[in-house]
């Protein structure tokens, strides 16, 4: 039972690294004015549900199965994920709103936060992949 929980958790950790991938490469492309604010704030609104509800998977996943320092490395992102998108002001397109991206160096805050969520799931990546592994000898 154990594996099952870390290779859903590495599955899971796979596809929030694409997606910070994707939120630099998309941001990079803003900031270097290949694209407009309009598309790249719909193209990231588009995925800030499903990486909000993947990470949140996995925090409960790991608090469901007792993994506890597991879940208290994964609970401040997640609980970060879900005060920004509870935050979004009203009238705003989403959490990326291409009227103040540019405004107040939001764009750079952007930037530094997709940054620190690749370091922070390379890391998980690595500890979910030693895990399994050591679930896996212990079966």
């Amino acid at each position: 039972m154990e594996a099952v929980v870390f290779v859903f958790s590495l599955l899971d950790c796979c596809a929030l690294i694409f997606l910070s991938v994707y939120f630099i490469i998309t941001l990079s492309d803003l900031e270097c004015d290949y694209i407009n604010a309009r598309s790249c704030c719909s193209k990231l609104n588009k995925w800030v549900i499903p990486e909000l509800i993947g990470h949140t998977i996995v925090t409960v996943l790991m608090l469901v199965s007792l993994h506890w320092f597991i879940f208290l490395l994964n609970l401040p992102v997640a609980t970060w994920n879900i005060y920004r998108f509870i935050m979004v002001p009203s009238g705003n397109m989403g959490v990326f709103d291409p009227t103040e991206i540019h405004n107040r160096g939001q764009l750079k805050s952007h930037m530094k936060e997709a940054m620190v969520k690749l370091g922070f799931h390379l890391l998980c990546f690595f500890m979910y992949l030693y895990s399994m592994i050591l679930a896996l000898i212990n079966d």
